[in-house]
């Protein structure tokens, strides 16, 4: 079944996202294919005096959107437009389900993909990407 992909403008995630230190976690690791599951969390911890009030955790799911085998991951138009802001140096930031997701071409992730659309949300939320870190699992 294709994922249906409702965009998320940035503006209206959390605000700790362009403020404070970000880690992305992998639930698992990258070799489970197009989906990895995962979640944004605060880099600094609530003892920290610069905690940003409200930080705590969200998911945050990577998508790869050209796995088409047995079937495609999203339909052409999403495909497209994945692809465009790609192009144009930007990820496509969505919700599927009830889980945020990071759209990116592609079929599978490896560690500079993964970095790639983590890079792409900093510049999204306004952050430095330098802000941000990912936590991978292996397997």
């Amino acid at each position: 079944m294709q994922a249906t992909i409702t965009d998320i403008d940035p503006f209206d995630l959390p605000e700790w996202l362009g403020t404070g230190d970000v880690v992305w976690r992998a639930d698992a690791g990258l070799q489970t294919g197009h989906l990895v599951r995962g979640r944004l969390t605060a880099g600094t911890t609530p003892a920290d005096a610069s905690y940003p009030e409200g930080a705590g955790e969200i998911v945050c799911d990577l998508l790869a959107v050209d796995e088409a085998y047995p079937a495609p991951v999203v339909d052409d138009a999403t495909r497209l437009r994945v692809h465009q802001a790609w192009r144009h140096g930007q990820v496509v930031i969505g919700e599927h389900g009830s889980r945020m997701v990071l759209a990116v071409p592609g079929t599978r992730f490896g560690p500079e993909l993964v970095l790639e659309a983590l890079s792409r949300l900093a510049r999204a939320v306004g952050a430095r990407a330098e802000r941000y870190a990912a936590l991978l699992r292996l397997g």
